[in-house]
This record gives structure tokens, C-alpha cells and sequence, in this order.
């Protein structure tokens, strides 16, 4: 088995661990280990909530979730030789829970704590707790269901420079500042509440924390990008930002469906990476990297039969007509195959659950065919415990 170089214990919240993580992005947060190319190792990560959400049938913790405090991250780990301009090359060897943990969970966020998707259908918190069997689940909360999981980190990627976070911050600044009053907001700006910065001395936390960037979404060094396809023999290449890379990993989720829809829409749960590490030295300009890209691994559930739920660019409450856009076009997709559920017994927070965390397959199916863009969700009817088809 890998070295262990990150554990977690989950009796404590992140701060306290012998080694602490962080839940912002900067670049002077310290690295807590440090690997050579060509290492094989192992990191520990607790789930995204540091330890919230319990296995109960009450989703008073899901309404109540101190969102300040995700997601909590595991590192960074300093990879010796990394300078800008270089590719970070991550294989993701093995992805599993940890032991005695098996257990997951899926929630709705409230409007005034998070939101999602379908906020404005579905506004209230609701949860699912999964059970995990080995490569299958299956929940108390969705009756009906089982299917196999393809586990993988919500969120990695490198540390940013100073120069990256400080554009992050202006241009989600300039976005929320068109709507200061919306809930949920445009962005989730730097919050110096609840941050968690890993091993930087004291004397330079009140910059840091009021600088560091949250970890809510996706940006160009990696970060929340919930790919459920990013899983067990994954390759990803990740341009380098600072002087040793400073890779982060956290948010492991045994599932999940194309878009994590409910925002707290795959199945959480703490575990364990096996990963490798190499160097591609002055990368990023020989290939035009601007993103990450990845190469999938051959690991993944195989379903050959589904139902395909077709949603176009037209607002479901006004039936304004938009143009070619895909937001509106998926979300219509997944209204419809919730309304679709329903017919079967669920009810339409069940759906919502369901579609956020099952292997679903969502399409951009059409994106040229003006005015409408043609989104689909595919669902998988072998997970289901009876026919689910048109008779």
C-alpha cells in the first residue's frame, strides 16, 4: 500500500488535525509534505462539510450547514522541481472510502444557504444517506434504487499565483456587483470567516484569509470541477502556478451525475487517493494549456439501457424564448425527467436526489439549431428495482 503522507482524523474538524488542510485558495498558504516526481502516495480527505452532515434521516444539518467552512482540502503537497510554466501530471490510481466511514450522503441546499440548480422548484433542504457495498449503494431515502458508484475527487487542483487570484477576485467581484442582493449570490467572494489556511504563522493569516480565493467553483488551475469521469486510472494535466505546484485534493464523492444538479448532488464521503506525480517541464506553453485536461480512466459503471429526457432554451414559469442557451435547456431536461419520476412514486425531491447522484449522462445534444439548444439527461433504467419504460 502507498505511503500515507496526509491523514485525517474524523473525530477532530480539519484545524485540529496533526497536520492541517485549508479551505481557500492562495498561494502563500505553506505546503504540508513534500514528493519527488515519479512518487506514489496516499492523501486522506475528509468530506467537503468537515464532518456536518451525520447518517440520521433528519436534514436539519443540511438547512444548517456552515457554508464558510467548505470545502475542506487536503495538502498542499509541494512537488519538489515543479516551477511555472510546468504541467503537473496526476495519475489517480485508486479512490476508495475510508474504513469504518462507508457511508455517504446527498442534500438539497435551501435557498438561503446555498441554493442549486432547481432552487426555485425545490427550495427547502432535503438529504439522502447512501449506504455503501462495495462498489454499490444504495439509500433508505430513495427506495427502489441501486447501482454501481465511480468514485472521484470533486475538487483538485494547484495552487494559484498571486497575479491569478488576484484576477479571480476582480472579475467575480465585477459579477456579483451586478446583483449585491441576489440569494443565493452570483459568487461566493473571499470570506474571511471560518478560513483554514493550513500551517501559515499567525502574523500573516488576516491578509491571507481576506485575499484567499473560496473553493465553491471550478477555475482555470482545476479546483471544484465535479467530473464524475475524473476516477480510478485518470491521467490529469494541470498547469503549474507557483514553485512546487502546490496540489490540493478534497470532496470525494462516490457518485455523481453529469452537472451535480442539487449543488450538494453527488454522494459525499471522506476517503483515501492513491496518486503518482510527475513533471512535463515548460508544458503549459508547449501545449497551450489553459485548463486542465485529463485523460479518463477505463473504470466506470456500464449501463447499456436508458430513457433520454430532451429539454430546449424556453423558460419553464414564463415560456420566454432564450437563445441557444444551455443552462435553461438542461435544467428543462432535468424538470422533465423529474416530473417523470414522479409517476412511479417519488416524489420530486426523491428525483432531484436521484438525477444529482446517480450515473447520469448529460448531453449539450444540440447547440447550433436556433433559438434552442437541445440539452439531454440520460437516465440509467437498470438501476431502478422495476420497469420504468412507457407501456
Amino acid at each position: 500500500m502507498p505511503k500515507t503522507l496526509f491523514k485525517v482524523d474524523l473525530t477532530k474538524p480539519m484545524y485540529e488535525q496533526e497536520l492541517p488542510g485549508h479551505n481557500r485558495w492562495h498561494p502563500d498558504i505553506p505546503a504540508v509534505v513534500s514528493v519527488n516526481p515519479g512518487d506514489v502516495f496516499r492523501i486522506e480527505c475528509k468530506d467537503w462539510t468537515d464532518g456536518q452532515i451525520k447518517n440520521d434521516d433528519n436534514p436539519d444539518d443540511i438547512r444548517d450547514v456552515e457554508l464558510t467552512v467548505v470545502h475542506v482540502l487536503s495538502g498542499p503537497i509541494y512537488v519538489n522541481g515543479a516551477q511555472p510554466g510546468d504541467i503537473l501530471v496526476v495519475d489517480l490510481l485508486d479512490i476508495g472510502a475510508l474504513p469504518g466511514d462507508e457511508w455517504g450522503f446527498t442534500g438539497i441546499f435551501a435557498r438561503e444557504n446555498g441554493g442549486g440548480f432547481l432552487v426555485d422548484h425545490y427550495p427547502t433542504a432535503a438529504k439522502a444517506i447512501w449506504d455503501l457495498e462495495g462498489i454499490y449503494t444504495k439509500s433508505r431515502h430513495i427506495p427502489g434504487v441501486r447501482f454501481a458508484g465511480i468514485p472521484h475527487p470533486g475538487l483538485i487542483g494547484c495552487a494559484p499565483s498571486h497575479e491569478l487570484l488576484s484576477k479571480w477576485n476582480q472579475r467575480e467581484a465585477e459579477l456579483v456587483a451586478t446583483a449585491p442582493d441576489r440569494v443565493p449570490p452570483l459568487a461566493a467572494l473571499p470570506n474571511p470567516q471560518n478560513a483554514i489556511l493550513g500551517t501559515l504563522p499567525q502574523s500573516e493569516f488576516e491578509r491571507v484569509a481576506a485575499e484567499a480565493a473560496r473553493t465553491v467553483p471550478p477555475r482555470e488551475h482545476g479546483g471544484n470541477c465535479d467530473i464524475k469521469n475524473l476516477s480510478k486510472g485518470s491521467r490529469i494535466y494541470f498547469p503549474v502556478y507557483v514553485e512546487g505546484a502546490k496540489l490540493s485534493m478534497g470532496d470525494i464523492h462516490f457518485s455523481q451525475g453529469d452537472g451535480e444538479i442539487s449543488f450538494c448532488g453527488a454522494i459525499e464521503m471522506s476517503g483515501y487517493i492513491d496518486l503518482h506525480v510527475d513533471l512535463i517541464k515548460g508544458g503549459v506553453e508547449k501545449y497551450g494549456l489553459v485548463n486542465p485536461i485529463f485523460k479518463p480512466g477505463p473504470v466506470e459503471p456500464r449501463y447499456s439501457e436508458y430513457l433520454v429526457f430532451e429539454g430546449i432554451s424556453v423558460d419553464e414559469f414564463s415560456g420566454k424564448q432564450y437563445y441557444l442557451d444551455a443552462h435553461v435547456a438542461y435544467r428543462r431536461a432535468c424538470l422533465n425527467a423529474i416530473e417523470y419520476l414522479k409517476k412511479f412514486g417519488y416524489t420530486g425531491e426523491q428525483a432531484y436526489l436521484l438525477l444529482s447522484c446517480a450515473p447520469v449522462e448529460g448531453r449539450v445534444s444540440g447547440i447550433v439549431d436556433i433559438p434552442n439548444a437541445c440539452c439531454t439527461l440520460a437516465l440509467p433504467t437498470e438501476i431502478f428495482d422495476r420497469p420504468i419504460l412507457p407501456v
